[in-house]
């Protein structure tokens, strides 16, 4: 039994590199046809989806992940207890979808733009505690930013957290639009184990003084 184990273990480890090399090549003709759909050249590292993911526990589920790819992120909230039938996964490329899908075969992936999603119906009975975007924002036009964060913040349940991250030195999301939404930010990771080196936002609602009621836009 020892022997067995000790032989699958360097052939485990050579099927794990296999597929990440594989994943890496998916990625990098994604971003070669469509630089402003895919963040980067490369998926994101380890230490970028544990540092994305370490707030969320199997309490914040269901979860909706953005732009999930080649599911880097995906393995890590499932490592964090988040069960598979509980995930939400909005990807726009049919390829990776397609990918996805089989990869998570329990997973709800919803092939669509994340700009639509506050249109998206049917995605559950529950609220999600989470969403995990992995979208590049700082590529996109200002109103599809709003439209996103628009419809995160309408699927989220009220306790909800918003996370992503940035290549960038400051927040994704511009100020003008969290003012719009009712939003505030705080950065909770910086991770230099990443190419290139990544900050972490969380985004969640502001909380509404006294008698005051939420800011009108998230109720629309």
């Amino acid at each position: 039994m020892r022997e067995t184990r000790a032989l699958a273990a360097p052939w485990n480890r050579l099927c794990c590199v296999e597929q990440h090399m594989t994943d890496s090549l998916r990625f990098f003709f994604a971003w070669a046809t469509d630089p402003l759909r895919v963040a980067s050249v490369i998926p994101s590292s380890r230490a970028l989806a544990r540092a994305m993911t370490a707030e969320i526990q199997c309490e914040s589920a269901p979860v909706i992940e953005l732009g999930p790819g080649t599911g880097v992120f995906t393995r890590a909230l499932l490592a964090r207890g988040v069960p598979q039938e509980h995930l939400i996964l909005v990807e726009y490329g049919q390829e990776f979808a397609d990918l996805l899908r089989k990869r998570y075969p329990c997973a709800d992936v919803i092939c669509a733009d994340a700009a639509r999603l506050c249109k998206l119906s049917g995605i559950g009975a529950t609220k999600p505690g989470a969403v995990v975007s992995g979208l590049p924002l700082l590529a996109m036009p200002r109103r599809k930013v709003y439209a996103i964060l628009r419809g995160a913040f309408q699927q989220l349940r009220e306790d909800g957290a918003f996370y992503q991250f940035t290549y960038g030195f400051r927040c994704p999301i511009p100020r003008e639009i969290r003012t719009r939404l009712g939003l505030k930010v705080e950065r909770i990771g910086w991770v230099l184990e990443n190419f290139p080196p990544a900050q972490v936002y969380r985004v969640t609602r502001r909380t509404p003084p006294a008698g005051q009621c939420p800011t009108p836009t998230l109720l629309q």
